[in-house]
């Protein structure tokens, strides 16, 4: 196995770690370690047993998104719950120099993308930086900076209904403050104990009843790819979680590289190789090819925590 050598770069459904480098502004590391240090990249689940995503069991953006600001050495206000009015509120007080990390909202509602307007359970995060005129003006990372929306059709994307995760509407994290200097690579290796615990599993958190992570998620994938995936399992496959699943892993691999640990580096490169050629086989229809790559795959994740060190 060799090292990667050509780094990615281009557009992805990065939207947490592009929004947080935004608020961090200049201090901020790249979001490939922003997104690495969240824990997104270790481990693989099938939520309910049907829905598949390449992160760990349990695992969601929001507590990735606190793990990665504790690590870099920040620390920020939370808000979340109340009413339209307390959400409205919480908007006014954003500006340029004192943004606001708005997250999850529902992406069927942003009104300002083309075909929206329907709720479909897909989560974004987005940086509001002020509310003039009773319009909310924000960067939007899929590809949208200073857009604008009225200021109730915002609202009722952030409401996050449609987002099992969310616990509460209109979450927020503002009043950035840096409390310690921390470099990327300190960053990255203090983060290694928690990624070997998320490839481990024995994190117990909340999860809808049926889910598998790991080993047995991939397995019971391929055992649904052979006997025929729902439309919507195939299209939240190759539209989404392979996209942002092989980027991960990249960036995994990239990360582990910078730090030194060459033989985790390996493995992450391997996966990430084997999330991407997913994407082709499953567009064309080819079952055997997409689930002979998945159970390649399923080993891999013990393997990676066993190369971690502790």
């Amino acid at each position: 196995m060799s090292r990667v050598t050509v780094r990615y770069i281009g557009s992805g459904p990065y939207c947490f770690a592009n929004s947080l480098a935004m608020v961090l502004g200049s201090m901020a590391p790249e979001p490939a370690v922003i997104e690495v240090l969240t824990g997104s990249p270790f481990g693989a689940e099938l939520i309910g047993g049907v829905t598949p995503f390449f992160d760990p069991l349990g695992w969601d953006p929001g507590i990735g998104l606190d793990a990665a600001i504790d690590l870099l050495g920040w620390t920020c206000r939370h808000g979340a719950g109340g009413s339209d009015a307390d959400a409205a509120a919480r908007l006014r007080e954003a500006s340029a120099g004192r943004p606001l990390l708005a997250g999850p909202l529902e992406f069927g509602l942003l009104l300002h993308h083309p075909g929206s307007g329907i709720a479909i359970g897909s989560d974004h995060y987005m940086v509001v930086t002020g509310v003039e005129k009773g319009l909310v003006r924000f960067h939007d990372p899929h590809g949208h900076p200073y857009a604008t929306l009225p200021v109730g059709d915002f609202i009722a994307a952030w409401r996050a209904d449609s987002i099992g995760y969310a616990t509460e509407p209109f979450t927020a994290r503002a009043a950035f403050q840096r409390v310690r200097d921390v470099d990327a690579a300190t960053a990255l290796r203090r983060a290694l104990p928690m990624a070997a615990r998320w490839l481990a599993g024995d994190l117990e958190l909340p999860v809808p009843p049926g889910s598998l992570g790991g080993a047995a998620a991939l397995e019971r994938l391929a055992e649904l790819v052979e006997t025929g995936l729902e439309p919507w399992q195939h299209d939240h496959l190759c539209y989404f979680a392979i996209r942002v699943g092989a980027r991960r892993l990249a960036d995994a691999a990239a990360c582990l590289a910078l730090i030194g640990e060459d033989k985790a580096a390996d493995i992450a490169d391997e996966q990430a190789q084997l999330v991407g050629a997913l994407q082709h086989p499953l567009v064309t229809g080819d079952r055997a090819t997409v689930a002979r790559l998945l159970r390649r795959l399923a080993p891999t994740y013990e393997q990676l925590r066993a190369s971690l060190p502790g």
